[in-house]
């Protein structure tokens, strides 16, 4: 089997790229943020547990109808998203 040619690195081109990583040091997230970030999971949960219970009682909530969904999992969802940027 016929060997490879070796090629020569061409040392005359300046490297203006310096690709060495990085590291940037995160200070741990706030206990307001993981506040804020646990209590919007918890209203999305109980908004939906108190939609499931007392619909019927509550006039204004029986009247959003299928959006007591969307508004209980957005804000769970948002909880949710906020879990990626703590630390």
């Amino acid at each position: 089997m016929p060997k490879s040619k070796v090629r020569k690195k061409d040392d005359s081109a300046p490297r203006t790229v310096s690709r060495t990583p990085v590291k940037i040091k995160a200070a741990p997230s706030s206990t307001l943020y993981v506040a804020v970030m646990l209590g919007l999971m918890v209203i999305g949960l109980l908004w939906l547990v108190v939609y499931y219970l007392a619909a019927e009682q509550i006039s204004w909530m029986n009247d959003l109808g299928a959006w007591n969904f969307l508004i209980g999992f957005g804000f769970m969802v948002v909880g949710l998203i906020m879990t990626m940027r703590w630390r």
